[in-house]
């Protein structure tokens, strides 16, 4: 108001001049331009403002001439008496249109109200410079990638896969990598290549195989238990002998081990059973480790994969394979890529085990479970193995001899990339695990098949005038049954790179191991646009219903759907190593685990019997849904992912913070820096939000700036404090180490622990802690809060710009 009051009285001190008079020129509503606050207090001898052209009339006689001005003084008088009026119905006029204008741009800004930016039917994607078609619209691409889909062969492709041999080094992985890379050059992208890594993998000795043994009375060894297929092992196990008596431990859990301690169950020296689930065989040996255990066995209990009899089972001889590295890529070059002309330092991964570990058969663990003797099992550790109750043991001694050799290996990953033309050195990452230690048809062949799907449905696309913003970048990874090793060799080998480069990440493994439920372990960077998209696709077993409404069961809809990274997803990497917001689907059963992953029956027989029929439908469903994802990712302006969404993680861990602000408190100790920088994130963000509110989206300079500063929020709470050599996953919140706010709480533990022994809490080897230490506590807290704070001055902008009250 004041800035209309101000050309108000302008106009009018104008219009007492004799030599001219006002016309208004509303233009301001034609051109485009920031939508900032303009402040003008319209005082005297202000410039006049751009939406007013003072202009002279001129006579075409000599300005001396005064019959003719005259003539023009009733025309003045009027003029001037109609001035004002005239001057305040074209403000009307322009503040209308310049509100309507306003209202326009704000349902086109995909930035207003949430973090997260939606593609909407009126953003229009520009067009190849080839194309005669007119403006494509969200709608046109979604009709596109619908009618270039139906002309695929998914089904077929997964089968054939899952047919061929995959193994890692083998010559059948080398065929099949010549196959992708063909087909990659077939669909005419841009660039395609082969980057080629020299790994240690190991494998079984097939001249000395694992063997597990009885020991009689006298230390000798008595009968052999027969492993049933030699070939299923433990990669990354430790090598040799090992002898000592056998416990049962559930899972192999922290609480399971836990549990064995408060009945006073001793487990150092001994060797323990436990189950195939709820963790991955690393951490199942890790946590025993840490507690002494002499060494695992794992094995499949069929309760956690027969619940319904109607549905198919793991036979009771088959073993499931595992690797036992508690990290990703080889153990063997930790924090450096594994190039073949590279000078290793001789180190090995801290996360190698120096206990062995074995898969056996649920048919083996029924034998031994027999043996057992000791208290009877809580109930909720029965199983469904042949036997009258399981036993927490001890039992007789076993002798466990593992044989596995390590292998120089040759691996390889196939790349394709379609370019950007407006941001191209901003890559939308897409992979898929190629090899399988089996047939592989849920663990890999699923994935292989929508990766190719989706190379040859968006080249169409793109052959049809779409044109991505940013790169998209397809990659096919080797190594991955060995803790995807592909994947994270490519990271360490070009880490300096990709956290400048890679917007995303999408896993595309495990995606089809079922079709009930839907599970997307996710950065929650990712989250809002995840929900957005999931009502964008129809259910493929519901008819009618969206997947966010087969997946909306309750109003908490994040905590039935929505699932933390965990180390064995090839997506790990990206985000808690190279601080890449990273994601990997799954449709899975309801109450029941896909029974054959990781063992020789993934067949596509299997698989496509154990979704009934369904399997074409639910992988079709993937193939939407990334493909939205991809083109939603690629061609927004601005970058649709939630920055906002760091504080609210923050403040529910803070929430577990403030359980022992009594305790240390009463040490002198406080928690306020934490909060503090956590205020100034929030702040940060906000005021993000409102710069992007109220910009231009066409200016592509000012939405670069701002993308370059979303995309990098997850590098952001990589801690800069340690080493990637020493502590490679520096994600505080998915990452491991001390610097981590889980390391944090669980030292927070032991204020209140009477025994300061926490399985899975203490150094690898180490089965007790010394107890709480403050010197320890206040290094933990400054590593958290200078990476949070870190991550708001980032976030913030410039340096000039930053403004906290840290």
């Amino acid at each position: 108001m004041e800035r209309l009051r101000g050309l108000l009285q302008r106009a009018q001190e104008l219009s007492l001049g004799t030599s001219q008079t006002i016309y208004e020129r509303v233009e301001g509503t034609q051109g485009q331009g920031r939508l900032e606050e303009e402040e003008g207090d319209g005082e005297e001898g202000s410039e006049i403002p751009a939406h007013f052209c003072p202009m002279e009339l001129r006579s075409p006689e000599p300005q001396g001439s005064r019959p003719r001005q005259q003539n023009l003084r009733p025309w003045v008088a009027a003029g001037r008496r109609a001035t004002p009026s005239l001057v305040l119905t074209a403000l009307l006029i322009f503040t209308g249109a310049f509100l309507l204008g306003y209202v326009a741009f704000r349902g086109s800004c995909q930035a207003c109200g949430d973090a997260v930016l939606l593609v909407n039917d009126d953003v229009s994607y520009e067009l190849g410079p080839d194309s005669h078609q007119g403006p494509l619209y969200w709608r046109d691409l979604q009709a596109m990638f619908l009618r270039f889909l139906g002309e695929g062969h998914l089904e077929d492709t997964i089968r054939q896969t899952s047919s061929r041999e995959r193994v890692s080094g083998s010559a059948g992985m080398a065929a099949l990598a010549q196959d992708i890379r063909s087909e990659f050059s077939r669909q005419k992208l841009d660039h395609v290549w082969t980057d080629t890594h020299y790994v240690g993998l190991q494998f079984p000795d097939p001249d000395n195989p694992n063997t597990l043994h009885w020991i009689n009375a006298t230390g000798w060894d008595e009968e052999q238990l027969p492993l049933e297929d030699p070939n299923v092992y433990c990669p990354y196990s430790a090598t040799g002998n090992y002898m000592g008596e056998l416990l049962y431990a559930h899972y192999g859990r922290p609480e399971d081990l836990q549990e064995l301690r408060a009945r006073d169950v001793e487990l150092a020296g001994r060797l323990l059973l436990v189950r195939v689930g709820n963790i991955s065989f690393a951490q199942k040996v890790a946590n025993a480790q840490d507690v002494g255990a002499r060494g695992v066995l794992i094995y499949p209990d069929p309760e956690d994969f027969s619940s319904d009899t109607h549905k198919l089972g793991l036979p009771s001889h088959r073993a499931v394979y595992g690797h036992v590295h508690m990290g990703t890529g080889d153990p063997y070059t930790p924090g450096f890529p594994s190039f073949n002309q590279t000078q290793f330092p001789p180190v090995q991964s801290s996360g190698l085990p120096s206990i062995p570990a074995q898969p056996i058969s649920a048919d083996i663990a029924a034998q031994l479970l027999r043996k057992l003797e000791g208290p009877v099992a809580p109930q909720k550790w029965q199983g469904h193995l042949p036997v009258s109750s399981y036993r927490l043991g001890p039992g007789p001694s076993l002798h466990l001899k593992v044989n596995n050799r390590r292998v120089s290996t040759p691996i390889s990953n196939i790349f394709g990339c379609i370019e950007g033309h407006s941001e191209p050195d901003h890559y939308v990452v897409i992979g898929a695990q190629r090899d399988a230690w089996g047939p592989g048809a849920a663990k890999s062949a699923v994935g292989t098949a929508i990766l190719l799907e989706l190379v040859r449905t968006i080249s169409s696309m793109v052959s049809n005038g779409f044109r991505p913003r940013r790169s998209l970048l397809f990659i096919s990874w080797d190594g991955g049954d060995f803790g995807s090793v592909g994947s994270m060799e490519w990271l360490e080998g070009y880490l300096s790179v990709l956290h400048l480069k890679a917007v995303v990440y999408m896993s595309l493994d495990n995606a089809v191991l079922g079709d009930d439920r839907f599970h997307a372990k996710t950065s929650p960077l990712l989250i809002n646009l995840i929900k957005n998209v999931l009502k964008e696709v129809d259910s493929p077993n519901r008819s009618g219903q969206t997947l966010y409404e087969q997946v909306f069961t309750s109003p908490s809809w994040e905590a039935e759907v929505i699932r933390p990274l965990p180390m064995d997803s090839s997506a790990y990497s990206f985000t808690a190593f190279a601080g890449v917001p990273a994601v990997e689907f799954s449709f899975i059963e309801d109450n029941q685990a896909y029974p054959f992953l990781n063992t020789k029956e993934d067949t596509y027989e299997n698989l496509h019997a154990a979704l009934q029929g369904r399997l074409p439908a639910v992988a079709r469903t993937v193939v939407l849904l990334i493909g939205q994802l991809l083109i939603r990712l690629s061609h927004d302006h601005l970058l649709p992912l939630d920055f906002g969404c760091y504080g609210d993680v923050v403040l529910r861990h803070i929430g577990k913070l403030n359980d022992f602000s009594g305790d240390l408190k009463a040490r002198g100790l406080t928690l306020q820096w934490v909060y503090s920088a956590r205020g100034d994130y929030i702040r940060a963000a906000e005021k993000l939000r409102k710069e992007i509110y109220s910009s231009e989206e066409r200016d592509e300079r000012l939405m670069r700036m701002y993308n370059v500063r979303i995309m990098r929020v997850e590098f952001y709470f990589l801690s800069q404090y340690v080493s990637p050599a020493d502590s490679p996953f520096r994600h505080i919140f998915l990452g491991r180490g001390d610097h981590t706010l889980g390391a944090l709480l669980d030292h927070l533990q032991l204020l209140r622990k009477g025994d300061s022994r926490v399985p899975g809490a203490s150094s690898p080897g180490v089965a007790s802690n010394p107890g709480f230490q403050e010197s320890r506590f206040r290094r933990q807290l400054a590593l958290l809060t200078w990476t949070l704070q870190g991550a708001a001055n980032a976030l913030g902008g410039d340096v000039w710009n930053i403004d906290n009250n840290f």
